[in-house]
C-alpha cells in the first residue's frame, strides 16, 4: 500500500517518457506490474510517444535541440472495445481521485498536493487565452497584423527573445489577425491570432520559463477546444483552436519550423 501511494500520475507519465531514475523508473515498474490498467494506459503512452516522434522526424534535423517527445491523447486508429473500457475505467479512477484531492492535474493516489509543471500549466493557459479573445469582434488584439514588424520586436523585447518570428501560416489558409502581451506562469508571454476565410480563428501563445530543459510535445483536449504545445528549452509554445487535431498539428508544425530555438 505503501509502494501504491507513492506512485502518482505525474510518474507514470515521466516512466512513459523515459525520465525516471533507475530507482523510480524500477519503483513504478513494481506498481505496473500490480495495476493491470494502469500498465495498459501507460503502453498506450508509450505508443503514443512513438507515433508524434515519427510524426515530426522530418524537422528534427533542421533543429539542434534533443527532441524528447510527449503524448496526450494523440489522434490514433481506434483501439479494440475491451482495450478502450480498460482505458477508460482507469482514466475514470484517476480523473475521481484527483477530485477527490481537490488537484488540478488528477492524480493516481492520495499524496501531498503536486506543484504543477509548466508543460501542464501551458495548455490550460492558451485555452483560457483562446476562449477570451477568439471571440472578441473589435478588440481581439493591442496590436493589428498592419504592424507586424513592430509587434515582433515588442513582444520579443517584453519575452527576452531576440529574433521573434511571427508565424506565416497564408500555406495552411490562415491570416495573421494580430497579438497581444498576457501572462503566461506569471511572466510575460505572447499571444498571436490568425483566422481563415470563414472567420475560424487559432490563436498561437509563447511563453518561457527558465526551469525548462527538454522538448517535448502533447495534445490537450477541453470540450471542442484543442491544444497542440510544445517546449524547446527555455520556451514553451502552444497552439490552440476548435479545428481538427490533423489541421491543429499541421500549424504547429508550421510554428515549429519558424520559431527561434
Amino acid at each position: 500500500m505503501t509502494e501504491a501511494r507513492s506512485v502518482s500520475e505525474a510518474d507514470l507519465h515521466a516512466y512513459a517518457d523515459g525520465f525516471l531514475d533507475e530507482a523510480a523508473r524500477a519503483r513504478v515498474e513494481r506498481f505496473l506490474a500490480e495495476n493491470s490498467q494502469a500498465a495498459e494506459m501507460v503502453a498506450d503512452w508509450q505508443a503514443q510517444n512513438e507515433e508524434l516522434r515519427a510524426a515530426f522526424a522530418p524537422h528534427e534535423k533542421s533543429k539542434p535541440t534533443d527532441i524528447r517527445l510527449l503524448s496526450m491523447g494523440f489522434a490514433r486508429p481506434p483501439a479494440p472495445p475491451q482495450r478502450r473500457f480498460a482505458l477508460a475505467a482507469a482514466a475514470a479512477i484517476i480523473f475521481a481521485l484527483g477530485a477527490v484531492g481537490g488537484h488540478y492535474g488528477p492524480r493516481l493516489f492520495e499524496r501531498p498536493e503536486i506543484r504543477l509543471a509548466s508543460t501542464e500549466i501551458l495548455p490550460r493557459e492558451a485555452r483560457n487565452a483562446f476562449l477570451i479573445y477568439a471571440s472578441e469582434v473589435r478588440h481581439p488584439v493591442e496590436v493589428f497584423a498592419n504592424e507586424e514588424t513592430h509587434l515582433a520586436t515588442w513582444l520579443g523585447k517584453r519575452l527576452s527573445i531576440a529574433n521573434l518570428k511571427v508565424p506565416n501560416l497564408q500555406s495552411l489558409g490562415f491570416k495573421l489577425v494580430g497579438g497581444r502581451l498576457l501572462p503566461v506562469g506569471g511572466k510575460p508571454g505572447a499571444l498571436f491570432m490568425y483566422e481563415d476565410n470563414t472567420g475560424q480563428r487559432v490563436t498561437v501563445l509563447v511563453g518561457r520559463n527558465r526551469e525548462n530543459r527538454t522538448t517535448s510535445f502533447r495534445f490537450a483536449s477541453a470540450s471542442d477546444v484543442e491544444t497542440f504545445y510544445w517546449i524547446d528549452g527555455e520556451l514553451g509554445y502552444a497552439v490552440t483552436g476548435e479545428i481538427s487535431r490533423d489541421l491543429l498539428q499541421k500549424i504547429a508544425e508550421e510554428c515549429y519550423r519558424q520559431f527561434p530555438s
